[in-house]
């Protein structure tokens, strides 16, 4: 198997540290430079990362790639509660993808335009739920949830994309699972 991504991506980083303890090769893109984009696009018309090559099969989402290991490896289908809670912090994570690119393209996002507006209310809302379900030891296990929850939240300190002082509790989840397998060799802070 192949993983394709970049070092610094969060949803690429998700399935970097399930498979931490697995082989595979990973193969770091700069989706920017003219040579790997030209491989993101032969590899995933939607031009997003992470992608998993698998001999023929090609699987383009980081869920769609959990749901393929899941079958492939036999690891546990998530419930309908982690579900949700992948969902939220996708909205979350893109909401933070859009605004970063927004502002690499030259825009103030803290202008109050309906979409910079919509994407900040967003990310509030979606964290403090979040923060309410880690009080609520929703993520006490560390599974695929707690993995991509962990990624979203080191994402926004390594970019310092938001000010987390209102969250406490997500501020010491990250603390607490900074050991886990996966997490040091997936640091988006070795890209460099």
């Amino acid at each position: 198997m192949k993983l394709f991504g970049s070092i610094p991506s969060p949803y690429v980083r998700r399935i970097r540290m399930l498979l931490a303890d697995r082989s595979y090769e990973f193969v770091n893109l700069n989706i920017f430079s003219e040579q790997d984009r030209a491989t993101l696009i032969r590899l995933n018309p939607t031009r997003k990362i992470p992608m998993l090559v698998d001999q023929e099969q090609v699987i383009f989402d980081s869920n769609l790639i959990y749901r393929y290991l899941c079958q492939k490896l036999a690891l546990p289908a998530l419930s309908w509660p982690q579900e949700n809670q992948i969902i939220l912090i996708n909205a979350a994570n893109d909401s933070l993808v859009e605004l970063l690119i927004c502002q690499r393209s030259g825009f103030d996002t803290n202008d109050d335009k309906l979409f910079f507006n919509l994407q900040r209310e967003r990310v509030g809302e979606v964290l403090a739920v979040l923060e309410q379900q880690v009080q609520a030891d929703a993520f006490s296990d560390w599974n695929y949830a707690a993995i991509c929850l962990y990624c979203l939240l080191d994402w926004i300190a390594f970019r310092n994309l938001w000010p987390m002082d209102a969250f406490p509790a997500l501020t010491q989840f990250v603390s607490a699972n900074q050991h886990q397998p996966g997490v040091a060799s997936s640091d988006p802070r070795l890209a460099g």
